[in-house]
């Protein structure tokens, strides 16, 4: 996976013996490059803008041939370094200078990992280590601290994370004895990389907090400026757009006090990409346009204006897009061949590929007219022998052909690609080249083969599980795009392969691989790996302990719906039905739109007849032979957006029959029931919505919702309106002895985790606190949170995939189970369905499940209530017992 570049001091000799000014600009240099290892849009940081001239002329001396090895390797000429630093090694060894040697055999790691040359960059690293091991003064402990910043990038590219946290903490040592602040911080920001290549999440938003309070009190330079930029970058990735907005607002503010051209551009890059994650359209177009307008570095210029022509065509207004290409075409053709050239050309030729497949907007272009563009970054790819970029051009030239359906040619480009992409350590492009290798043998009906390459694009997505929103920046990533139809494609192949009847291992294979694409949304929900711990397989419980429970897992394909079933102590159960993806989500838009409509019932019945009978009605009759009382539904895509429990059968609803939960996965947490003399609850609400946050209607009825929790005999410690506060809730959350935590308060669900939270008095708590908030108080009570209920939650208006926050915020509280409303329900019918819900809880030594399927019939059989859009609303999730 590409991390962003480190180069150190070119000659550190050299420099100790040159004025002042020199000094700093070439440590703004290092700085600008050693600031941060890993962000999903690295900031475009200034450096010396390359001549052929330049790099003809400097042949004379070490010194010069170092100054030459840095131009190439600046102009991403990575081979062509690695030359003249070989011969700039010899120099210096002929010269017996042990000190430039020393740097220079670093500069030279660091061009080999950038050709992909893993074994000789550890060899000359350790060289440079050595003999800098053998004289101990000042400068040579800077040097020796620099080497291992680059010893460690060695070490996180080939999978060594834990090692190079190791050696990063021994480089922050030494910059610490050298009170170094810019290597401190350095040396902070790699460690957060560190730990979060680890899955450590936690910890490494502990560093770089840290990291922002150094940053804080250092004096405003060109060097503070990069490495705020580049810690808002990787905020950015982690999800925190908000405080990387922040940071990088500091950093354009430090560029124009400091009139620095280069740097102002590269933050209105940066913000413009904070903002586009954020949905903040016009605020990314118009800090693309200042960063195309400001920046002096043609690279810049193209890279903000291939982002602008992306965000245009993501969001459906092509003619606009249109008028960005000349412009495009234009200064791509004056930039020197360099790595980011080259992947800027890829992406132009993929941005048009979108274009061309809506001939109307843009007639002027064919695939013929793109394939050029691919064929040159395959030549340019090859005379830098950077084998990185080529795989991924060839890739791009495949899907091509792909496209054109000259399955033949694409299959050579394809298996072309991936040996070069094996043999360049880029996972990011090795998953994507084995899915377009399944793709086309499935194609030539090669089944067997087929199956084999999407396994092994799946394989690579679990290792790059941890890092999928920070894959190589130059690779265009979206989720939807690039993950999810692997996961999709491939359980349809799985199914498909079979003549007959697909058998129970092909079965348990295809929801294993559901099931992985539901942990890899909530990844990607996140941007981080979604929390596990020690979970028990979800057959075992029907099988051994609840066989009473089946468990049914529909999945939505392209032209299909495949439902895989679970009944107790059977065989793996499998049924479809021939329907499109499109028409299966239009009768769910339909019938979720008239869910929340009490006039409306007729509607609903009608369309949840028709998912009944896909789901429920072809196991109906071995349902009820094996006595089945609960279903639990590992719900996938728009089946999230409806309650299952309002599928109606021509009679009767379903939760009229059966108990009803949700799961994300195989696999259950600590699966135990809730002990009914143990219930303690500590509850919170909030009647008015805090300032800024008045489109959400007054929530009058709260007072009764606790009353009637408490009047059913459970336990409480209650919070409300202004003691409703964050901190209070995580004071109390951290002393109430409790196991059940009750939220009276408006929430929203939404497929970003930003939008994505419930309110307090003091403002939103957003899902990613929740972490802090619950998980936090397992690690410190015996007695974790077995309920979280979350009773006046909606998902956000026109998302149809908002249901992924509410599965989000189930994981990421902690909780057991979780209760939640999937729109905001009556007052009056709250406060009626909670207190039952709870009696049943407290007296009716019931599961949850059944607790909330008879509170669910109290209303059903209400007179005021009985509309699906009262009582249906309420899922729970996660444990059921």
């Amino acid at each position: 996976m590409r991390k962003v570049i480190q180069f150190s001091l070119l000659n550190l000799g050299k420099l100790y013996r040159q004025n002042y000014k020199v000094l700093r600009l070439l440590f703004y240099f290092l700085m600008a490059l050693l600031c941060s290892l890993n962000t999903p849009i690295m900031a475009a940081v200034p450096g010396v803008k390359p001549s052929s001239q330049s790099i003809i002329n400097q042949v004379a001396s070490p010194d010069a041939l170092l100054q030459q090895g840095k131009l190439l390797y600046d102009a991403g000429r990575f081979a062509e370094a690695v030359e003249i630093l070989q011969q700039a090694v010899k120099a210096y060894q002929n010269q017996g200078d042990n000190l430039a040697l020393a740097a220079t055999l670093g500069n030279l790691s660091l061009a080999y990992q950038q050709i992909g040359n893993w074994t000789q960059a550890q060899q000359v690293i350790s060289q440079s280590l050595n003999l800098l091991k053998k004289s101990a003064n000042q400068q040579n402990s800077l040097m020796f601290a620099q080497m291992l910043d680059i010893q460690g990038r060695w070490q996180i590219s080939t999978g060594q994370a834990e090692a190079a946290l190791i050696t990063w903490q021994q480089a922050e040592k030494i910059y610490t004895q050298l009170n170094n602040q810019h290597g401190i911080v350095k040396s902070l920001i790699n460690q957060s990389q560190a730990w979060r290549s680890q899955g450590a999440y936690r910890r490494a938003k502990e560093i770089l907090k840290e990291v922002d309070k150094k940053l804080q009190l250092q004096p405003d330079s060109i060097a503070k400026a990069v490495q705020l930029r580049s810690l808002g970058d990787i905020l950015l990735a982690m999800g925190d757009g908000e405080k990387s907005q922040t940071l990088l607002q500091q950093s354009l503010n430090i560029a124009k006090n400091l009139q620095s051209s280069a740097d102002i551009g590269a933050s209105y890059l940066s913000l413009g990409n904070n903002y586009r994650t954020q949905q903040k359209k016009a605020q990314a177009i118009a800090d693309y346009q200042n960063a195309v307008e400001i920046s002096p570095f043609p690279l810049t210029k193209v890279q903000a204006q291939l982002n602008h022509l992306s965000l245009l065509i993501e969001n459906g207004e092509l003619t606009a897009a249109t008028t960005l290409v000349p412009g495009i075409q234009s200064r791509l053709a004056q930039l020197p061949n360099s790595r980011g050239s080259i992947y800027a050309t890829i992406n132009l030729a993929q941005s048009l590929n979108k274009l061309v497949k809506n001939a109307d907007a843009y007639p002027s272009i064919s695939y013929q007219d793109i394939a050029p563009l691919l064929v040159k970054a395959i030549a340019q790819s090859r005379s830098l022998g950077d084998r990185q970029t080529e795989a991924y051009a060839v890739l791009s030239l495949g899907n091509l052909y792909e496209q054109t359906q000259q399955t033949q040619e694409a299959l050579k480009l394809t298996q072309q690609a991936l040996v070069l992409a094996q043999t360049s350590n880029a996972p990011e492009i090795v998953y994507r080249v084995d899915w377009q290798l399944g793709r086309l043998l499935w194609a030539k009906n090669e089944i067997k083969n087929a199956i084999a390459a999407y396994d092994a694009a799946v394989d690579t997505l679990q290792l790059l599980r941890r890092d999928l929103v920070a894959v190589n920046q130059n690779v265009q990533f979206n989720f939807r795009d690039s993950v999810e139809p692997v996961y999709r494609e491939s359980v349809e192949l799985l199914l498909q392969s079979q003549s007959k009847e697909p058998d129970e291992t092909t079965l348990d294979k295809a929801r294993q691989r559901i099931e992985a694409l539901q942990l890899a949304e909530l990844d990607n929900f996140f941007r981080e790996a979604c929390i596990s711990g020690q979970n028990v397989p979800l057959d075992k419980i029907v099988d051994q302990d609840n066989p009473h429970t089946a468990i049914l897992y529909p999945i939505i394909l392209k032209n299909q719906i495949q439902v895989i079933a679970k009944i107790p102590k059977t065989p793996l159960k499998h049924y479809s039905k021939a329907i499109s993806e499109t028409e299966v989500n239009q009768v769910i838009a339909e019938m979720r739109r008239s869910l929340v409509n009490p006039a409306a019932t007729n509607t609903v019945k009608k369309r949840s007849q028709q998912v009944y009978n896909w789901l429920i009605a072809p196991i109906e009759s071995e349902l009820s032979a094996q006595q089945v009382n609960t279903l639990v539904f590992v719900l996938d895509g728009a089946f999230r957006n409806i309650p299952m429990a309002s599928l109606y059968d021509g009679k009767k609803y379903l939760i009229e029959k059966y108990a009803i939960a949700l799961s994300v996965g195989l696999q259950l947490l600590d699966p135990k029931p809730l002990l009914t003399q143990q219930i303690r609850a500590l509850t919170a609400g909030l009647t008015d919505p805090p300032p800024g946050y008045n489109y959400f209607p007054r929530l009058p009825g709260i007072k009764s919702e606790f009353e009637s929790i408490a009047q059913s005999g459970v336990t409480t410690t209650s919070i409300i309106d202004a003691q409703f506060t964050r901190p209070a809730l995580e004071t109390k959350v951290n002393t109430a002895p409790f196991n059940v935590v009750h939220l009276a308060t408006h929430g929203q669900f939404s497929s970003r985790a930003e939008d994505t939270f419930i309110l307090a008095a003091d403002g939103p708590i957003n899902v990613t606190q929740f972490d802090s908030l619950l998980r936090n108080r397992d690690e410190s009570k015996p007695q974790p949170v077995e309920l979280l209920v979350l009773s006046a939650c909606q998902t956000a208006a026109g998302d149809n995939r908002a249901a992924l926050g509410l599965a989000g915020t189930a994981v990421r509280a902690g909780a057991r189970s979780t209760i939640a409303s999937l729109w905001q329900i009556d007052d009056q019918s709250t406060a009626f369905f909670v207190g039952a819900f709870y009696k049943q809880l407290k007296e009716g030594k019931v599961t949850k499940a059944q607790a909330l399927r008879n509170a669910q019939l109290q209303l059903l059989q209400h007179p005021n209530y009985n509309t699906p859009s009262f009582w249906s609303a309420y899922v729970l999730i996660g444990n059921w017992l």
